[in-house]
């Protein structure tokens, strides 16, 4: 019995030593813009939030007969691989995370962060070499020649970490109930030509369990669930708190006022038009995207209360 207990002690504290790494920068001081601009760049007005960064020349066709190559079912939702009459591959995401990963990467793209091609179809086509099958709804992703993945980068170690974009991607997460913070759903791009001020691109890209509640096994794509659950819940120490309860929740740990404040402000500047195109873009209807930007506009207002220092919540 002693043996045991004290087995359990070293491996209690053992556990204890075994905390989540600090976040350590990769460039020595602020990143050149230059640099930045790999993560971030100032959107310029009017982006096209329908059809997204790679416009409507790279989307899928409606009509379009696919050939199935592959598929897993590995993780939340099932993925197929598919090539188009052209050859070009496709890599699709069906089930609840596909509508929420298209409008989330819309509104990430609104603001100024890099995305790569996503689309959503209700329904296609699909020639297993049997018969012709529809399936979907689903979002649907070209592999593209001048986007080349080389893998996943860290949240905790990359030239970013503390500067107000870090922070503010972090806040505009956490605003879309987008909590698996995992590195494995970062991807960091060459590409062939610059685009967006840069040759090298770090994206947060798998987003599709957002727009529901947060937790280890959150809700996606919910509209009741996201309606219900809160953004900030108040200020501890001089950071901010926030409500989720997701598995990553130390990388929030040292977010401010003020990056919130920079978030809502990005948002603020969205017309009516784009918040509607980016939840058109993943095919919600109209009843549930003013659901959805209501519940979006009263966390805007919350964020942007810190500049009066009228935000509710523990201080």
């Amino acid at each position: 019995m002693k043996a045991r207990l004290a087995v359990l002690a070293v491996a209690v504290v053992a556990a204890a030593g075994c905390g989540p790494a600090k976040l350590r920068s990769t460039v020595d001081g602020t990143p050149p813009p230059r640099v930045m601009a790999e993560f971030w760049v100032e959107p310029e007005r009017g982006r096209d939030l329908y059809h997204g960064p790679w416009g409507a020349r790279n989307a899928p066709g409606a009509e379009t007969i696919f050939k199935f190559k592959d598929s897993t079912s590995g993780g939340f939702s099932p993925k197929w691989d598919i090539t188009d009459p052209s050859g070009r591959e496709w890599g699709v995401k069906m089930g609840a995370e596909a509508q929420a990963e298209v409008t989330a990467s819309r509104i990430l793209w609104g603001v100024g962060y890099h995305q790569p091609p996503n689309y959503f179809l209700p329904r296609a086509r699909v020639d297993n070499g049997s018969q012709v099958q529809h399936i979907g709804p689903g979002r649907f992703r070209p592999s593209l020649p001048e986007l080349d993945e080389k893998g996943p980068w860290a949240w905790r170690e990359n030239p970013f970490v503390d500067t107000p974009q870090y922070r503010g991607l972090l806040v505009l997460l956490m605003m879309l109930n987008s909590t698996d913070l995992k590195d494995d759903n970062n991807s960091l791009y060459e590409l062939q030509r610059p685009r967006e001020g840069a040759r090298r691109w770090y994206v947060v890209r798998d987003v599709g369990s957002s727009l529901g509640d947060t937790g280890w096994t959150p809700n996606r794509n919910d509209i009741e669930a996201f309606e219900k659950a809160p953004f900030v819940t108040g200020i501890e120490g001089g950071y901010v708190t926030f409500e989720d309860k997701g598995r990553h929740t130390s990388l929030l740990e040292r977010l401010r006022p003020e990056d919130v404040v920079w978030t809502c402000e990005r948002l603020q500047r969205l017309t009516p038009r784009q918040w509607r195109d980016a939840f058109r873009a993943g095919g919600y209807d109209e009843a549930t995207t003013e659901r959805y930007l209501r519940s979006l506009r009263e966390k805007i207002e919350q964020g942007l209360a810190f500049k009066t220092g009228t935000a509710g919540g523990r201080r």
